[in-house]
């Protein structure tokens, strides 16, 4: 029996700790909310089909057969893939521009979602009449409007474009950040005098 396939039986958990870090042509993350990440078989695979090149690996090497290999943990598209233009309305996205907190009160936590006009009074689902609600603001806002609960919000709710999220996102890394991810992920971003 191969003592490689043998190591991995029994660690099973050993390859889901190493993501490689995807980032643009530009050498930009394709997403900073979530992270864009793909776990290290597809970065192996784009690697072999010649659509990545490593810019940096973990120490731990993966075994086929015929070669060994280390486990990439940073990759660069080879053709640029261009950004998208417009935000889409997902829950996620959301909460995100929202920084996961309600309009209304501030908690952070659960968040669930409140038309600010009511869809029972003609409110539709926009980006614009959307915003992020704790429960208890979302119960006692019910079906009324703003005034008639005696709320406000914290915030006028807006179509955010996606570098507006992009930006949003650097403020909530994941729970895990690799060392060799650093030089990658933070670049851009604008320096503090």
């Amino acid at each position: 029996m191969n003592v490689h396939i043998n190591n991995f039986v029994r660690q099973p958990g050993f390859t889901k700790h190493h993501p490689a870090l995807v980032l643009n042509a530009d050498f930009r993350p394709l997403s900073y909310m979530p992270l864009s990440l793909w776990p290290w078989q597809e970065a192996i695979k784009a690697t072999f089909l010649d659509r990545v090149s490593v810019v940096a690996e973990y120490d731990e090497v993966v075994h086929s057969p015929s070669m060994e290999m280390r486990i990439p943990s940073v990759v660069v598209l080879k053709e640029y893939v261009k950004p998208a233009r417009v935000a889409a309305f997902t829950r996620f996205n959301l909460f995100l521009r929202d920084e996961f907190q309600c309009q209304y009160c501030g908690a952070k936590g659960d968040m669930t979602f409140d038309h600010v006009i009511p869809r029972a009074r003609g409110g539709r689902t926009t980006w614009e009449n959307v915003v992020a609600s704790c429960g208890p603001c979302n119960l006692r806002k019910g079906s009324k409007s703003l005034k008639q609960a005696g709320m406000r919000l914290s915030r006028t709710p807006v179509r955010p474009d996606p570098m507006q999220l992009q930006n949003k996102g650097r403020k909530f890394p994941p729970n895990f950040l690799h060392e060799s991810w650093m030089d990658y992920l933070y670049w851009d971003a604008e320096l503090e005098a």
